[in-house]
């Protein structure tokens, strides 16, 4: 889409508010308590609960679990402790110093933690559903506080601590109507390039699947495998047990020794997490003893993630958690050839079905139960040809994605410039 360039206005002043800059000299600025007011009112028998959510706004609890597939907590006596909200009301939650103001395009009650903020008279909602999640109006939010870190929610009293514009009734409207077109747009934009990032991708993963169960040579003879998952292989590759190929390490780790992670995104990674993640994670190692040795060409699985692909190949020197299991070559062979194979959908589903556990979360794919999964075996040669085939398809896909990815920032840091820019008097509309 084409990005527009749009005009300033011709007079303007200085407003006196940092997050608000200089504005047209028609517009004033106000303290929000005499434009908004603060609804105490309870919510009544029976009205529908509402969540307030950064991603969809306010909307009834059912739709977001039906969104989100999970539940939330919800309310079925006491109801006077929930507060009532309109539709066109604003709700303020302990996330709108992350994300600013949710809208309510719904009439219910939420939870008695929230803020609900009734707008008045010369307040065209839609104008200020826009302003409230500008990224100058959460910054300016955000200074009101210095609570919201330890847990403090954001009061009525923050919410009238920072000053708003006053737009002419007629202004707000056409200023409302242009950013819901324009974003609409920027929106669709977005969509087509996710869509085309994720069929990228999954072009990617057939590829994969293709060269590890059938490899690079389209007219080599074939055979049965005998395996349902694996179907027709190359009549010169052999199908063995996990426990020919490997065997499980539980050599104690040097302290010296980075600490490496297995990701279900990205395999085995190749140094250890900086604290800054390892305290996001809430994985913070202060105790390395049980943790075990890994070699370069080892194969490391989570116990606890195997059946979500968490697995892959050793490319440095380090040690693992003892929650992880350790597989050794019993030959030569690549490694990398055996992540892509594992890592296939077709493989993890094999993965899955031999973990035990009474629910998902609760699953563990011990080493006994993966030595007896069937694994396909190329010659030593074709594995390598297939790792490096593999590795120029996603250098070249990985290039065409990060393309997308870049076009994706900058559309939506038009949007947020945009909406910046419009909200506050520097462009003119109409």
């Amino acid at each position: 889409m084409t990005l527009i360039v749009f005009p300033a206005h011709s007079s303007v002043k200085d407003s006196g508010i940092p997050w608000i800059g200089r504005i047209p000299t028609h517009w004033n600025v106000e303290n929000p308590k005499w434009m908004f007011f603060h609804r105490k009112a309870r919510a009544r028998k029976g009205e529908q609960q509402l969540a307030a959510t950064q991603k969809y706004g306010v909307i009834p609890q059912d739709h977001f679990m039906e969104k989100e597939s999970r539940r939330v907590t919800q309310v079925f006596l006491d109801f006077d402790i929930l507060k009532h909200v309109e539709r066109g009301d604003f709700v303020m939650s302990m996330r709108s110093f992350q994300g600013g103001l949710e809208f309510s395009d719904y009439t219910g009650c939420v939870s008695s933690a929230y803020v609900a903020i009734q707008p008045g008279d010369r307040v065209h909602s839609p104008f200020f559903k826009y302003l409230f999640k500008s990224s100058r109006y959460i910054e300016a939010l955000q200074a009101t506080s210095n609570l919201v870190r330890d847990g403090q929610a954001l009061r009525f009293d923050n919410f009238t601590m920072v000053p708003l514009p006053v737009v002419p009734i007629v202004e707000q409207r056409a200023i409302a109507a242009l950013l819901d077109e324009k974003c609409a747009k920027v929106d669709e934009a977005v969509r087509i390039k996710d869509e085309q990032i994720a069929l990228l991708r999954e072009r990617r993963q057939i590829l994969v699947q293709l060269a590890v169960t059938r490899g690079l040579n389209p007219n080599a003879s074939m055979k049965d495998s005998g395996i349902d998952w694996i179907g027709q292989v190359p009549s010169h590759w052999e199908v063995k047990r996990n426990f020919v190929l490997f065997r499980e390490m539980k050599v104690s780790g040097n302290v010296d020794l980075p600490v490496l992670s297995v990701s279900i995104h990205n395999g085995v990674s190749s140094e250890e997490l900086s604290d800054e993640e390892n305290i996001r994670s809430i994985i913070k190692i202060e105790d390395r003893t049980a943790y075990m040795e890994v070699k370069v060409g080892d194969v490391a699985y989570n116990m606890m993630r195997a059946w979500q692909g968490g697995i892959g190949a050793v490319s440095v020197h380090g040690m693992v958690s003892p929650a992880y299991v350790v597989a050794r070559p019993t030959a030569v062979l690549a490694a990398d050839y055996f992540e892509l194979l594992y890592r296939c959908p077709a493989f993890i589903r094999q993965m899955d079905s031999s973990s035990k556990g009474i629910t998902d979360f609760r699953k563990r794919l011990y080493w006994d139960d993966f030595k007896n999964l069937m694994t396909l075996v190329p010659p030593r040669d074709e594995q390598a040809a297939i790792v490096q085939h593999i590795a120029e398809i996603s250098k070249k896909i990985g290039d065409a994605v990060s393309i997308k990815e870049q076009q994706i920032a900058t559309l939506r840091e038009y949007k947020t410039s945009l909406i910046d820019a419009t909200v506050t008097g520097k462009i003119k509309v109409g």
